[in-house]
């Protein structure tokens, strides 16, 4: 393509091409996880982080460049997925923050963009650690910066761009001993690498299909019966707020997300005075009631699409949504906790020990900050705990507490199951949040965990030797044992956690392992170590055969 600008048109396909190719490539990606366990979703984490942004560019007609930015921002971030998805989404935070003020971009304007997306990349992650996604990111935008003057068109640019960040991403595994060890490369860089290249495909004019869903998130939808089937939100609602509170870019995003929860066909147009609303939905009240705290309204027009019953339910509808906020004024409450759980068995001990609040999740199916978003919601407390239970999760639910306005979300950074209910037991009512919060550190701090799984490649990791097929402990930092049979390696990895300060074994089994297994595991264990506590508890969670702490 011979032009030196990209306009919003042209960004926004090329936006669409990067998310197609990196849908196109996520199995493989997820391939690339350094253990060789039945879990990898690295390519499943970024892919649906930004096909959440995909599906709101796609939705938008003749946008500007201001648009555009809104929607890759917006839908990046409240659909960020995983730690490589959270990356993602700042990636592309700070992209939008430089693209938005430009009509038409060029090579030093790109380069402005990616070296403004690395730093805010960077900046949210307490810890960043070169060989990533994050070093692919900065190498792409060092070179960008290093060519953008000098280049003699945009595609030249691109393609000498993409061409370093797949030489930084080739030299991953020298930066990070254990790519090396097992013989792959950073998987979130390789996923960044897709999407350029896909969004080169975009600029040069390759067909591509340009089809997006938004992805599913993990709160399930109340059914509609039979015969309201063809018609899911029953009213037409319409109405213009006159606005008398602000009403900037966040609370447009918030109220926008709040009706989507409530109905669809959703148009919200905004400008400095006036809001005009179009929503479909079976509770008018409701969108009514969240409108009303923004300014007064006019214009309001209520059709009932079904034909039946119009003003009986209408203010139905209307006494619903005020009692429903009145109840919800009622439930707060000073402190609620929120857990990620994967399993009905670690359910139902988070629910006895507590939690307001379950999130189905755990590898293969991160939840996003929008799922995160969603929980926070439900619960009615001034001051929300968040165990993301999963060192994959916890950019998630960070990246939800910096997005909630009107709660105190506290994120206890427990990176497995048996942190989070260590950490959750350790809650004392009648001290603070601040000494809550440090004794739930301290306490997490002190479990240690395996987990048995089974390798699904040949590969080389921590020294040993690992064949398909293997049964593995892999424990807070490696892999701690590797063995032909279930029971022999949990023993063996229960073997590498225990020491002189050890008190208590817990067991959880899944969903492949019977009671009576478990039972024969705690029974060794405890001819082996009769001096701790070994106790059993059904977990129910797949893919792990055992999940065990040592406290």
């Amino acid at each position: 393509m011979n032009t030196n600008t990209v306009d919003a048109k042209i960004l926004g396909r090329m936006f669409l091409a990067g998310a197609k190719n990196l849908e196109a490539k996520k199995e493989w990606i997820n391939e690339l996880n350094v253990f060789p366990v039945p879990d990898g979703d690295t390519g499943t984490n970024m892919t649906l982080t930004i096909m959440s942004a995909a599906s709101e560019v796609s939705a938008l007609t003749d946008p500007d460049m201001k648009t555009l930015a809104k929607a890759i921002s917006s839908g990046s971030l409240r659909g960020a997925r995983g730690n490589s998805g959270v990356i993602l989404s700042q990636l592309l935070r700070g992209f939008t923050k430089t693209i938005e003020q430009y009509k038409e971009i060029d090579a030093p304007g790109f380069a402005k963009a990616f070296e403004k997306g690395v730093e805010t990349a960077y900046k949210a992650v307490m810890k960043p650690k070169e060989g990533t996604i994050l070093t692919v990111a900065k190498g792409a935008a060092q070179k960008a910066s290093e060519i953008a003057e000098e280049s003699e068109s945009l595609e030249a640019f691109f393609a000498d761009v993409i061409a370093e960040a797949e030489a930084v991403l080739a030299k991953t595994p020298e930066m990070l001993p254990v790519l090396k060890e097992a013989g792959v490369v950073d998987s979130g860089g390789q996923g960044l690498v897709e999407v350029l290249k896909g969004a080169f495909d975009g600029y040069m004019g390759k067909e591509i299909s340009m089809d997006f869903e938004k992805p599913k998130t993990a709160v399930v939808s109340k059914p509609v019966s039979a015969e309201e089937s063809h018609i899911k939100f029953g009213y037409c609602t319409e109405f213009i707020i006159m606005l008398d509170k602000e009403f900037g870019e966040q609370e447009e995003t918030d109220f926008k997300d709040y009706l989507m929860s409530i109905g669809d066909s959703l148009v919200v147009v905004a400008d400095d005075e006036i809001v005009k609303v179009h929503v479909h939905t079976n509770d008018p009240g409701m969108a009514i009631q969240r409108a009303l705290t923004y300014g007064q309204l006019s214009n309001m027009k209520i059709d009932n699409m079904r034909l039946e019953h119009h003003e009986k339910v209408i203010k139905e509808a209307e006494k619903l949504a005020a009692q429903q906020a009145e109840e919800a004024k009622k439930e707060m409450k000073e402190v609620g906790f929120i857990s990620v759980s994967v399993g009905s068995g670690m359910g139902e001990i988070f629910r006895e020990l507590g939690a307001d609040y379950l999130i189905e999740g755990g590898q293969t199916m991160n939840p996003s900050t929008d799922d995160m978003l969603q929980a926070i919601s439900h619960v009615h407390a001034r001051n929300i705990f968040i165990f993301p239970n999963n060192k994959n999760i916890v950019l998630a639910a960070n990246q939800a507490r910096d997005l909630t306005e009107d709660k105190n979300i506290v994120v206890i950074p427990t990176k497995t199951i048996p942190q989070g209910i260590t950490a959750l037991i350790s809650y004392v009512p009648d001290k603070s949040v601040e000494e809550n919060t440090e004794e739930m550190m301290e306490a997490m701090g002190n479990v240690k965990t395996g987990q048995i799984t089974y390798a699904v490649r040949d590969t080389k990791i921590d020294d040993k030797e690992i064949r398909q097929g293997n049964i593995m402990g892999i424990g807070d930092h490696g892999i701690l044992a590797v063995g032909e049979e279930i029971q022999d390696t949990a023993v063996e990895t229960v073997k590498a956690m225990a020491d002189e300060d050890s008190e208590i074994i817990s067991i959880y089994y899944g969903s492949d392992v019977t009671e009576e297994d478990a039972q024969k595991l705690a029974e060794h264990l405890e001819e082996e170590y009769p001096d701790l506590d070994v106790e059993i508890n059904e977990g129910g969670q797949s893919i792990y055969y055992y999940v065990i702490s040592v406290e």
